[in-house]
């Protein structure tokens, strides 16, 4: 399997073991009977060159997209318990770098499209899978897929199924507890604040202090709540994600999946950090600088504060409310770049009911949720070109095993080979 191979080269972006792990895929692909003008390594620039496999279809129905990462978040050995960038079984656990977010995944992909050319599947239209190598860091890369000059490589598709989100809940006894499917993502933005000012001898304090005057912004910005705002896939999320509660929880859940709810249910679910980021778009200060001497007062003090939008709010407003609750001309407010709008994909019975067939075939009777992403991935700008995107990766996890960009990051090997599975009868039911 290239899941070891992968895991073995440190394809953070900006090295080149980012190119190694997209010619090690393709390599892969070709020797299993793709040819050189079905899989290509491309990019908007070498560095980030990424790989484009195309199965070709009947061309009865216009194509889909499969996409997935390989580069990965850095990892030092000191931090683990094992070596991040080797493969290591243990207690029916792969661990390495990259096992859940998103090798794994990506590896899903390149063995279904081997095995469907070696069984002479031909799927009704095209089935093009996309690995990017830059998903972690800016996302250029398929950016230029969507938008730019790289949208020759995958024509025109349907909708996208993204292995790099949604996913399966297992309870306290590891059973499989519920199948999620993301259907839309926050919009990522960072903001600068900035003050400045003329300084002096630390002997002699002025009243207006750079630090002090961000500081109080920034004791402001701590102090405010964006309003409560539901969209389709929030709302049913909300609703069937109630099934699994009880009492007070289980009650404010389906509180806030009706139109005019109580504020209070939904502020009981906002001391969740989690639920509190699928109810609001979120603002928060990541990282501060000030002074440059010890002995001097400082004159610049800085912040960047990162805001996740719901999709569907104008950015515009989050600048004027962020603007609005700083209520201070000393300090400068400014987007460190410009947004991504990602509007949520409609749920589509197209999709929705064969994920539903599957999953059923393979866990009878679980339930399918949708659900918002509060981070991102490259599906955003995919979105934000016009294509539905469907984060439905088939693997289970305990919702408290978050490792991915942490230490001992793993995959439970029965899990893997469910998603594999999973992956395999989801395209075929869709493109037979």
């Amino acid at each position: 399997m290239i899941l070891r191979e992968l895991i073995g080269i440190r394809s953070v972006t900006g090295t080149p073991g980012t190119v190694e792990a997209a010619n090690a895929v393709a390599a892969r692909l070709r020797k299993a009977g793709f040819s050189d003008e079905d899989v290509v390594v491309v990019g908007p620039t070498p560095q980030l060159a990424s790989v484009v496999a195309r199965l070709k279809g009947r061309g009865a129905a216009r194509p889909i997209l499969l996409l997935a990462h390989i580069d990965v978040v850095d990892a030092r050995r000191e931090d683990w318990t094992t070596d991040p960038f080797t493969l290591v079984e243990k207690d029916g656990w792969w661990y390495g770098r990259g096992t859940g977010d998103d090798k794994g995944p990506a590896v899903m992909i390149v063995e279904n499209l081997v095995r469907w050319k070696r069984a002479g599947f031909v799927p009704r239209g095209d089935v093009i899978a996309v690995f990017t190598t830059d998903e972690e860091t800016n996302s250029n890369a398929i950016k230029w897929f969507a938008s730019g000059a790289g949208r020759r490589w995958i024509d025109d598709p349907e909708f996208a199924l993204n292995e790099d989100a949604g996913g399966g809940d297992l309870d306290k006894s590891g059973n499989a507890r519920l199948l999620a499917v993301q259907t839309g993502e926050k919009v990522y933005q960072s903001y600068r604040l900035e003050v400045k000012n003329v300084g002096g001898h630390s002997s002699l304090p002025r009243r207006d202090n750079a630090i002090y005057t961000l500081a109080s912004a920034l004791g402001r910005l701590a102090a405010f709540r964006f309003p409560v705002e539901l969209n389709e896939t929030t709302r049913s999320y909300f609703r069937q994600a109630a099934a699994f509660e009880k009492g007070q929880l289980a009650a404010d859940m389906r509180a806030v999946s009706r139109p005019g709810f109580a504020p209070a249910a939904a502020a009981r679910l906002s001391v969740n950090p989690h639920y509190n980021a699928l109810l609001r778009t979120t603002c928060v200060a990541t990282r501060l600088e000030g002074g440059h001497a010890d002995n001097a007062l400082p004159q610049t003090a800085r912040a960047i504060v990162n805001c996740r939008i719901l999709p569907g709010v104008d950015p515009d407003r989050v600048d004027r409310t962020l603007t609005g609750i700083i209520a201070d001309t000393a300090v400068h407010v400014s987007r460190v770049a410009p947004p991504t709008a990602s509007p949520p994909s409609p749920l589509s019975p197209r999709v929705l009911d064969p994920i539903t067939r599957v999953a059923h075939r393979l866990w009878p009777g679980i339930p399918i949720i949708p659900e918002m992403s509060t981070g991102a991935t490259d599906g955003l700008y995919v979105r934000n070109a016009g294509i539905p995107v469907y984060g439905t990766t088939g693997v289970f996890t305990d919702p408290d095993e978050a490792r991915a960009h942490g230490k001992d990051e793993r995959i439970e090997i029965k899990r893997f080979y469910e998603g594999l599975e999973y992956l395999r009868l989801l395209v075929e039911e869709l493109m037979r």
